[in-house]
């Protein structure tokens, strides 16, 4: 997990200014046994601001940046503060809207479409930063802000398959340009304190260079950036993948059997499609990208977009939207290369979603299929935090409310209500498409109708079907069906003057559109998957006079806001929608209003302007949440830089950790999971035997292997080699040519084993793929390979039974989480070995290699000579403020173990702070074949080593590495056990390249 930096600075140490010349890491034995905790020094040096300033800065913060009150609350508090500033800004900016417009790229075409009227301020008036959380704006007496306070405007890159535009060539150098209606569109049009740019593809083929260059000027002329995809790319990317396989899976289609292998070829030839596709965006959004920007990408036809934009510019801010349902985890791991595409939607910063159900089928598949950590927050993989939520969309309210007042609309309202005067109106607006549930809406018709005879002559239903893909097989037959019911209903049930449904094949104007709205006493939406169903909306707007009823589907997204106000209905079900139907037509007035009111009230309120914002003001704070809250990015491991630090040292002491760090690798490339039973057999990698041959063999240089595995493990693995091992998290220590000794050399009551392995064998029986490790003074159960949400669920189980049951009453800890740690002990362990090898020089150069889970890291810590950050100790987000520098050694946490979030292990283990004495000392014994640890120096080695420094360490000396971590409390990274070979190699030729007596 991230964790937070300290803002508010303690007061500086008055002796830092004695001794700052370079930061060391001294540690002083004592003659007392475990004194060693006791007698380190550290330099009093207090944290500073100048690393969080500089990455503010980066983010577009200047200099003289208030930390108070934004940086010092919530992320909630701080969006709660720009919302409440945004709506007093508009409530100034609404008088003056109307004879101050904005001039926005569209403006022209909107004028004829969508009306761009929102709640954004004009003139630069938005009480908000444009790249974060307001801080320190005040506001003059009129309202406005201080000059000195007044940014620009951020700039906005809008990415969409296709443009808001509807492009005609006229000759070979002239376009006519449409704008098209639509939400997205009339949201983000609307939204002024952006400077919003389009990208996109403009839905024309142009092969000729002045084609491309005419067209492109026109439209950049309106603020849109042309995408040119040639047809063969179209046909593939967007008629094949997006349309044939991604938008039948998101909504709940199940993929097609192919009986042919030619049919699957064709699906990889889409796929290649696909992604070629979006490279060509992401090069078209490149080129457009100024530092600062915001890149929103919108819907599932551009979900490797991300990847390529963030391998570019890692830097930049950057949001996915999805407007389409996403499916249960179980829909969507039947897609092929599912896993590539939850991997680059994932480099995104804030990924939103209409619905909560969407964001959470989305952050479980996450967790099943990529075996990712699902957090309240998003999705966590390797300290990075991807935001999930969900931002309902809306529609600009004010158009269609407008609209109801213009001429045409009246005029049109009083022809309908003319022609259908005597009957209740009842109204489908769909586009004709499997998801929108027409036949279904149709067939309870009929049943209402059959079972009620009295409304034959009485109600009407008028379907607009909007035609779409009228190429395609299924469709056609959609049409065909739809037709043969609307036809079969009027014949049975209509008359020589009236049929019971008007059915339309065609699209309306917006204000036939609006007065159809106006007149309908009952809109019947019957969608079987719809990510949001914007029509509900544009009824309820324009119903604030009739006050009619919402028939609404529990599958559309639509439900989850109107909800309060709609009568929910299972579509699938036409009983129950006929028996709605009869409820919608005879409700009284006063229900009506009352549910009318709720609708109005959140359709006019979350209105897409709003939407749009929201997204965008939560993109940028998530953007300053993980500059604060993540751990840095560490650089790669400078090779050339460690190796001459190492030849130039005199006493070196190399830390290797084993799992992941030496072991060969075992999955294979596309491999959906990992091997369990390869992976349960650890092997050293075989290209380190020589290196370890080399390093061994130099008595200046001491090896260490840190492990949580078993003893026996360690001694298969490295018996043969001149180094230490220090095998079950530091518990057993040992030179290999020598016997094992314990760290914790005090009586050990293990009564506790036998009732504990009882419990885990049979939770192992409950849970398929899960194992029990039993080791010498711990045991674990492992639930790696197992389901990952199951295996949660029943580690919380098994915590219940454990602490009321077999462990109830014993001097143990369960440890839920990685064992904690290799660096537990570390204290004792560098205590033993400078003893057991009477060092007299000091230990001036350290490498730390690993792959560590992140609240196992504090070993790199442990000999870190400079403190850059604070770590959040307390585990409830707060970071202490000590009065003193905080020592952040492993050691002064004693032998406590540590929780790790990140995990797939309960543990039952000893947990006590265990001083260093002798069995005999205190009574207790251990077992008949470990030594017992050393009782420290003798009194004639005492005032030897009294006083005298063991670790004599500069920073430059220091090279503390994670593998395989993007995000780490190391220094440094390297990417695989491939590159530690690689490394320790480089460090071993310096012995066959230089004559042994210039190494120091």
């Amino acid at each position: 997990m991230p964790y937070p930096l300290s803002i508010k600075l303690p007061e500086a140490s008055k002796e830092e200014d004695c001794d700052n010349d370079s930061a060391h890491r001294r540690f002083s034995i004592s003659s007392t046994p475990g004194g060693l905790g006791s007698r380190l020094q550290l330099p009093s040096r207090p944290v500073s601001l100048t690393d969080e300033e500089a990455a503010l800065h980066e983010l577009g913060y200047g200099p003289n940046l208030s930390l108070t009150p934004s940086f010092s609350t919530s992320r909630v508090e701080r969006l709660l503060r720009e919302r409440q500033l945004r709506r007093s800004n508009s409530l100034y900016n609404l008088e003056s809207r109307e004879n101050r417009p904005i001039k926005q790229p569209g403006d022209d075409a909107a004028a004829g479409g969508a009306s761009g009227v929102g709640r954004g301020g004009a003139d630069g008036r938005r009480a908000r930063a444009e790249e974060g959380p307001v801080t320190g704006i005040k506001f003059e007496s009129t309202g406005a802000l201080s000059a000195k306070h007044v940014r620009e405007k951020q700039r906005l890159l809008v990415v969409a398959n296709r443009l808001p535009v509807s492009a005609t060539r006229k000759g070979e150098s002239s376009w006519a340009l449409e704008l098209s209606a639509g939400g997205l569109v009339s949201a983000l049009l609307g939204v002024r304190q952006f400077e919003t740019r389009w990208i996109g593809w403009p839905g024309v083929n142009v092969q000729d260079d002045k084609g491309q260059k005419s067209l492109s000027s026109a439209l950049e002329e309106k603020g849109f950036i042309p995408v040119f995809l040639d047809e063969e790319t179209v046909d593939q990317y967007y008629n094949g993948y997006c349309n044939n396989v991604l938008w039948p899976l998101f909504h709940y289609i199940g993929l097609q059997q192919e009986d042919r292998l030619a049919a699957t070829r064709s699906l990889q030839s889409q796929f290649s499609a696909y992604k070629r596709a979006n490279r060509l965006f992401a090069e078209v959004v490149l080129s457009q990208y100024q530092d600062g920007d915001v890149v929103w990408c919108h819907d599932y036809h551009l979900m490797f977009l991300p990847k390529f934009l963030k391998e570019a510019n890692s830097r930049m801010k950057l949001g996915w939207f999805l407007h389409t349902p996403f499916p249960s985890s179980e829909i969507y791991r039947t897609l092929p290369l599912r896993s590539e595409l939850l991997k680059a939607v994932l480099t995104a910063d804030l990924i939103g979603f209409h619905t909560y159900d969407y964001a959470r089928h989305f952050v479980s598949a996450c967790t099943r299929i990529l075996g990712l950590e699902g957090t309240p927050e998003g999705v966590e993989d390797q300290g990075k935090l991807t935001r999930v939520a969900a931002f309902p969309i809306g529609i600009d309210s004010e158009r269609f409310i407008k609209a109801l007042e213009t001429d045409m609309v009246r005029s049109h309202i009083q022809k309908l209500r003319g022609r259908f005067a005597g009957r209740k109106v009842m109204l489908g607006v769909d586009r004709l498409d499997m998801i929108k549930g027409i036949p279904q809406k149709l067939l309870a018709f009929e049943k209402f109708l059959e079972e009620s005879p009295e409304w034959q002559d009485k109600v009407l239903l008028v379907q607009i079907a909007v035609p779409t893909r009228t190429d395609v097989h299924e469709y056609q037959r959609l049409t065909s069906q739809v037709h043969e019911i609307v036809g079969r209903i009027n014949g049975r049930f209509g008359t020589l003057g009236t049929v019971p449904i008007h059915h339309l094949d065609r699209s309306l104007e917006f204000h036939e559109l609006c007065a159809l709205y106006a007149i309908t006493d009952v809109l019947l939406v019957t969608s079987l998957r719809d990510g949001m169903n914007l029509v509900s909306y544009e009824y309820v707007a324009c119903q604030n006079t009739k006050k009619g009823v919402l028939i609404l589907s529990e599958f559309a997204g639509a439900a989850q806001s109107l909800g309060a106000g709609a009568i929910l209905i299972n579509p699938w079900n036409i009983s129950e929608v006929a028996a709605s139907i009869e409820d919608a037509l005879t409700m009284k007035e006063v229900e009506r209003k009352e549910r009318h009111r709720h609708n109005f009230m959140h359709v006019t309120t979350h209105t897409a302007q709003v939407w749009a914002d929201t997204f965008v003001s939560e993109l940028n704070d998530t953007i300053v949440e993980a500059e604060l809250r993540t751990l840095r990015i560490p650089p790669w491991l400078p090779l050339e830089k460690a190796v001459e630090k190492f030849q130039e040292s005199k006493n070196r002491l190399l830390i290797l950790g084993f799992n992941a760090t030496m072991t060969a690798q075992v999955e294979a490339p596309g491999r959906r999971g990992p091997d369990q039973i390869k992976e349960m057999k650890l092997r050293l990698h075989a290209g380190l035997k020589d290196a370890f041959n080399v390093l061994c063999m130099d008595p200046k240089t001491t090896m260490v292997i840190l492990s949580g595995s078993e003893r026996s493990v360690l001694d298969e693995a490295f018996g043969e080699f001149n180094m230490w091992l220090a095998a079950e998290n530091g518990m057993f220590l040992r030179h290999t040519q020598g016997e094992w000794m314990t760290t914790m050399p005090e009586h050990l009551n293990m009564d506790w084993v036998e009732s504990v392995q009882l419990v885990f064998d049979y939770f192992c029986e409950r849970t398929p793929r899960s194992y029990v490790e039993a080791r010498e003074t711990s045991l674990v159960w492992n639930y790696k390979y197992a389901d990952v949400e199951f295996g949660r669920v029943q580690a919380r189980d098994m915590l219940q039974h454990l602490w009321t049951g077999p462990i109830s009453n014993a001097a143990v800890d369960v440890v839920q989480g990685s064992k904690s740690v290799e660096g537990a002990a570390i204290d004792r362990i560098l205590l033993e070995i400078v003893h057991s090898r009477h060092m007299t020089t000091p230990i001036d150069y350290v490498l730390c290699i690993g792959h560590f889970l992140s609240k196992d890291e504090d070993i790199y810590t442990f000999f870190e000579p400079e403190l850059p950050f604070e770590r959040d100790i307390c585990g409830n987000g707060k970071t202490l403020e000590p009065k003193l520098p905080f020592d952040r050694r492993i050691g002064t946490k004693g032998c406590e173990r540590i929780l790790a979030k990140n995990s797939n292990k309960v543990g039952v283990t000893r947990s006590k702070i265990f001083p260093l004495l002798s069995p005999e000392r205190n009574g207790s014994h251990s077992k008949s074949d470990d030594r017992k640890f050393s009782e420290g120096p003798s009194d004639e080695e005492s005032g030897k080593w009294e006083g005298s420094s063991v670790l004599d360490l500069k920073g430059e000396n220091y090279f503390s590495c994670a593998v395989g971590r993007k995000r780490s409390l190391a220094r440094y990274s390297l990417g695989s056990s491939e590159e530690v070979v690689g490394f320790l190699k480089a460090i071993t030729k310096i012995y066959t390249e230089v004559p042994p007596g210039l190494i120091h």
